[in-house]
């Protein structure tokens, strides 16, 4: 296997590389040859705090960060992805050793994280708020501000894209960040951290702290000074961010798991490439993707031929080394992952669900799991009800549109969904239909790879949306400012005084003390008003006759061509 340097193993705080205060790391492992690769420094509660701390520092109002304009922050953004398309290759490289997937697909991945950085770059000096038309003598208008510090934790099975996903919009809005990478995937967040710092953005605005869920992800949800959290995990974990990140209100963003449908319809022209494309959107980074369609419903009329392709495409999947370029197949992200899935698989088979392909662990070095098609399952079945994230389809039959997506519906789950039809009318149907944050066309993957679109889930699915202009939204704060009329700005300070002498005080000598005081209020405010229009009404009259001169003396091109062509004929008439 290529192996490359690993670079950063240590936690970046203020653009600067740091030990554990606990002087605690842990391994990172190669999932292909079960091997160490690194040891990385274990952050927990005490390192974050202090993340949080330099990320508060970079937030001051006076600090460079919030004094940059943001068509500078925009530069730095597209530097930043300049700087990856630079080391792609490394980038690569260090992902595909750390998570297991091959070069290929880490490749694809990095790619999708520089478009994801020049989209947001792009979008840094268009952001701006309105004017509104409001009721009484005032100009109103919103602004749209940072929301502050950002905490935010990526998952194992796309980690730096995830990363670029979660950095993207909220440096484009002009936070400060500290993010946890997951414990299985440390490394390349790391070294996107020292590109920031290559970069030049101002210390504190990009934090990085890696470590466990429970002590550093944990510690993140809880600091009071930590403004939103943004979180792609498993909803059970979701959940208890929102409950914790509730006591201080925090702003929360969650994209969490899936069960996603793909609908087969008798309408396809091909069946044999329905089922690879099924079968790919199913199987897309060994099954560990959160809208994966792991739950494939087919019309009964070309079940049985769907079952027959679905099996020889499995069958012909290249396993092996992720720097074999026709390697498809990478093994699962470690070893609690690959026995989460075989679990799963065994009791498909024992719930009676008919294992047509796969269903092991395969015989060699590395944490290979066979890919596998289970048929004839049921909805009550446990692997059509949970999420198993590794490469497991479950082939489902039905009878009409109406019915399959009432199936579809009834999960907990709403991420993704798909069809495949030559029936535009079955297609909008479904669409319109189904309860998902993401209904796939006749689309050949099940993910979102247009950094354009909003991405989320319905119910159980998530909060909020990460990706386009929806995915800015939650990196933003509406503030409403109101300007009210110079005049009617003096008539409060005017009535003040005058409830004053009317409430008085008991003490005579007190008392008119105070009428004298209101009057003479009431008499320099009425002064300032005067004087006010006096110099109003001047300006304009000076604007009006200012501007009455410069169109006598300088007369548009249309009024000189006219008076030339009036001339020309007044010649030829002589």
């Amino acid at each position: 296997m290529a192996q490359v340097e690993v670079k950063y193993t240590q936690i970046f705080i203020n653009n600067e590389w740091h030990d554990s205060i606990s002087g605690k790391t842990f391994e990172t492992i190669n999932p292909f040859t079960e091997e160490k690769l690194a040891n990385v420094q274990e952050g927990d509660k005490a390192d974050i705090d202090r993340a949080v701390a330099a990320a508060v520092d970079a937030f001051r109002f006076d600090s460079p960060w919030r004094q940059m304009d943001a068509s500078q922050r925009g530069h730095l953004l597209y530097r930043l992805a300049d700087l990856i398309e630079r080391d792609q290759d490394y980038i690569a490289s260090l992902e595909s050793m750390d998570n297991g997937k091959p070069k290929t697909m880490a490749l694809f991945d990095v790619d999708l994280a520089i478009k994801v950085f020049r989209y947001y770059a792009g979008y840094a000096d268009k952001i701006h708020g309105k004017t509104i038309p409001a009721d009484g003598k005032v100009f109103a208008f919103t602004r749209i501000e940072p929301v502050g510090i950002c905490g935010q934790i990526v998952p194992w099975n796309f980690p730096f894209l995830m990363a670029s996903w979660k950095f993207g919009p909220a440096l484009c809005a002009g936070n400060t960040v500290v993010l946890k990478p997951a414990e299985q995937t440390p490394l390349s967040a790391l070294y996107l951290a020292s590109l920031t710092k290559e970069v030049g953005f101002p210390p504190g605005v990009v934090n990085v702290v890696p470590g466990f869920g429970e002590t550093a992800g944990a510690a993140l949800v809880d600091n009071p000074k930590v403004d939103k959290i943004a979180f792609t995990g498993s909803t059970e974990i979701g959940k208890l961010i929102m409950r914790n990140g509730s006591h201080s209100m925090k702003r929360i963003t969650l994209e969490l798991g899936g069960k996603s449908p793909l609908v087969v319809t008798e309408n396809v022209e091909d069946i044999a490439q329905a089922a690879r494309t099924a079968q790919d959107s199913c199987f897309l980074n060994m099954g560990q993707c959160c809208c994966a369609g792991t739950r494939t419903f087919v019309h009964e009329s070309i079940y049985d031929e769907f079952v027959k392709h679905s099996v020889e495409y499995c069958q012909s999947h290249v396993f092996g080394n992720p720097f074999d370029s026709k390697t498809a197949f990478g093994p699962q992200v470690d070893k609690t992952q690959m026995n989460r899935i075989l679990e799963m698989i065994e009791s498909g088979k024992q719930e009676g669900a008919r294992c047509v392909a796969g269903g092991n662990r395969m015989d060699k070095r590395g944490y290979f799991v066979e890919p596998t098609v289970f048929a004839d399952v049921t909805d009550g079945m446990r692997i059509a009800r949970e999420e198993i994230f590794g490469p497991v389809q479950q082939i489902l039959k039905y009878k009409t549109l109406d019915e399959v997506i009432e199936r579809c519906n009834d999960t907990n789950y709403g991420l993704g969904s798909a069809i495949l039809t030559n029936d535009i009318n079955e297609a909008m149907k479904f669409s319109r239909s189904i309860r998902a944050g993401s209904v796939w066309i006749n689309i050949p993957y099940m993910i979102p790879v247009s950094v354009q679109t909003p991405f989320g889930g319905f119910k159980e699915s998530g909060v909020g949306r990460e990706l386009g202009e929806d995915g800015l939204r939650g990196y933003g704060e509406i503030k409403t400012v109101v300007i009210m009329d110079q005049i009617l700005f003096l008539l409060p300070i005017t009535q003040y005084y005058m409830d004053q002498t009317m409430i008085g005080n008991k003490n005579n000598h007190h008392q008119q003390h105070s009428i004298w005081s209101s009057l003479m209020t009431i008499a320099i405010s009425l002064l300032i008003i005067i004087v006010w229009y006096l110099i109003v009404t001047h300006n304009c009259t000076e604007q009006i006759r200012s501007s009455t001169q410069k169109i006598r003396i300088l007369p548009s091109p249309l009024a000189r061509q006219f008076r030339n062509h009036q001339h020309e004929n007044h010649q030829m008439n002589k």
